[in-house]
């Protein structure tokens, strides 16, 4: 069984009301990848990064067996670079500098030792590039989940539909499911977007926890009710590792595991948000993730 994880690894820089973190590591891959370490060690990551990148941050992906080959080192650009400031309400914010640097020419390769993938997980990324690297694999994966935004939507629909044809598990947040589908409504919104391929469909709602769609039936769960945010970047891709990882751990995603791997996705995007970048995820185990998930199931427990 192994999980590869494809996507960004990249340098952030975040404002927020509260604080400055200067330039920090981030992108998709690099929250995923950790969060999904917590409960599968066969973990292969697929990316690229600059001259830059320090190999501290290399050798701790190492510690958790987190493996890089897959991960391509441009020895003339540097990394992938974002900064953000987050509005007051920490749900809304402007992107003050995006450089794509060793982004800019990456063709993704899946190294030989990556083709015994169980599960695959593409984060946010052209969709061109999600598609090559699911007609790289000799064996289809049990289950290839998705991420996307907006952008490509607006800018690469054409290719993100041939994707999506492809996936069996699309996870968006709320306005991209409505883009998308050009529905309102999330239900007739959610008939629309599995209508395009996805067998499972994940709608994010941030604080407000997400949905899931499967045929006939949802399931809803909530966010952990987090008192002081502190940034939020990057919680919707720990969701995506988080919930990747702990199916490949049960090695099924039948639709009473996908409800658990929810609740699991949401207890470690919640530690997420409690410092800049992946700072506080790096000090979790699953002694603290299983209290969470406590935490999660005594905030929507009832009699009646």
């Amino acid at each position: 069984m192994s999980l590869i994880v494809f996507g960004s690894i990249a340098f952030d820089h975040i404002i927020t009301p509260q604080a400055d973190s200067g330039k920090i590591v981030g992108g998709a891959a690099f929250y995923a990848a950790i969060a999904a370490a917590n409960f599968v060690d066969n973990i292969k990551l697929l990316s690229v990064i600059g001259n830059d990148f320090p190999q501290a941050e290399l050798d701790f992906l190492t510690s958790r067996h987190i493996a890089y080959d897959g991960v391509q080192k441009v020895t003339d650009k540097p990394s992938f670079f974002w900064k953000g400031s987050y509005h007051k309400d920490m749900n809304n914010r402007d992107s003050l500098d995006t450089q794509l640097n060793a982004l800019l020419d990456f063709k993704a390769t899946v190294p030989d030792n990556y083709q015994d993938c169980t599960y695959l997980l593409l984060g946010n990324l052209d969709p061109t590039l999600q598609l090559k690297v699911i007609e790289q694999l000799a064996t289809r994966p049990k289950l290839i989940a998705l991420d996307t935004m907006n952008f490509w939507m607006e800018i690469a629909l054409d290719n993100l539909k041939k994707v999506l044809q492809k996936i069996d598990l699309l996870i968006i947040n709320e306005s991209e499911a409505k883009e998308l589908s050009g529905e309102n409504n999330l239900t007739k919104a959610a008939k629309k977007i599995r209508a395009m391929g996805p067998v499972y469909l994940i709608i994010k709602k941030g604080e407000h926890g997400a949905l899931l769609f499967y045929e006939d039936k949802i399931f809803a769960t909530s966010a952990l009710v987090i008192e002081n945010i502190f940034d939020p970047t990057g919680a919707g891709d720990t969701f995506a590792g988080a919930l990747m990882g702990y199916i490949a751990q049960h090695q099924s995603h039948d639709f009473e595991t996908l409800k658990a791997a929810m609740v699991a996705g949401s207890a470690v995007a919640s530690f997420c948000t409690e410092k800049f970048g992946a700072t506080r995820l790096k000090e979790i185990d699953r002694t603290h993730i299983n209290q969470r998930i406590q935490e999660l199931k005594q905030l929507t427990a009832y009699t009646i």
